[in-house]
């Protein structure tokens, strides 16, 4: 029983992680993800240009609810980043911007500030202690794993900021959508949020729910 148990967690050690016993593996997407990553290309399809990519440069587009834009080099976009612990993204706050109220459940961010006055925090989980900092160019901000945070354009023009992960495939839950975005019935809303009808209703119909 004992060799059988020993060989099973060869095989779980084998499959874990990519980065454990290769250079690198390039995510074959047309596979699919597990808690391990994406299985790799074969190396020989591997050329130079699978570790290069060049979305972080153009502006995203600001023209939207929240007058910012998102531009992620995750696994899904940067397939070299796969296995490898980290990723990128570009955030572009039109004037009155805002990255609202989220959480990545897989992974750290640390921002930096490139142009412009980035006010953000985040909220602890322990005390519900909130920490935050209006940031200027040069400036960067840590938001730990799985904690609530936000970035809001607090200058006169627009902002741009680079974030990087400790992971390939960050995650991302919004607050404001997952609460109002979905089909979720406004009484349970009501209930667990402590906001009347009226208000919940509003932000259905402003962010496309139902129920």
């Amino acid at each position: 029983m004992l060799h059988i148990l020993f060989f099973f967690f060869l095989a779980f050690v084998s499959s874990s992680s990519n980065a454990m016993v290769n250079d690198f593996c390039v995510a074959d997407l047309k596979l699919s993800d597990s808690p391990a990553g994406y299985p790799c290309v074969p190396p020989a399809m591997v050329t130079a240009d699978d570790f290069v990519f060049s979305g972080l440069g153009v502006a995203g587009n600001t023209t939207s609810i929240i007058n910012a834009a998102v531009t992620p080099a995750f696994v899904a976009q940067f397939p070299a980043v796969n296995g490898l612990g980290l990723s990128l993204a570009r955030l572009d706050l039109a004037k009155g911007g805002v990255i609202p109220m989220h959480t990545h459940p897989a992974a750290s961010e640390i921002l930096l500030v490139v142009h412009g006055c980035i006010t953000a925090g985040f909220i602890s989980s322990s005390a519900n202690t909130v920490y935050v900092k209006t940031l200027k160019k040069g400036d960067i901000m840590i938001f730990p794993q799985g904690l609530l945070h936000f970035q809001v354009n607090s200058g006169a023009d627009g902002a741009l900021g680079f974030v990087s992960f400790n992971s390939p495939n960050p995650g991302l839950q919004i607050t404001d959508f997952a609460l109002f975005a979905n089909n979720l019935s406004s009484q349970l809303v009501e209930q667990t949020t402590f906001l009347d009808d009226a208000t919940v209703k509003r932000l259905k119909g402003i962010l496309g729910g139902t129920g």
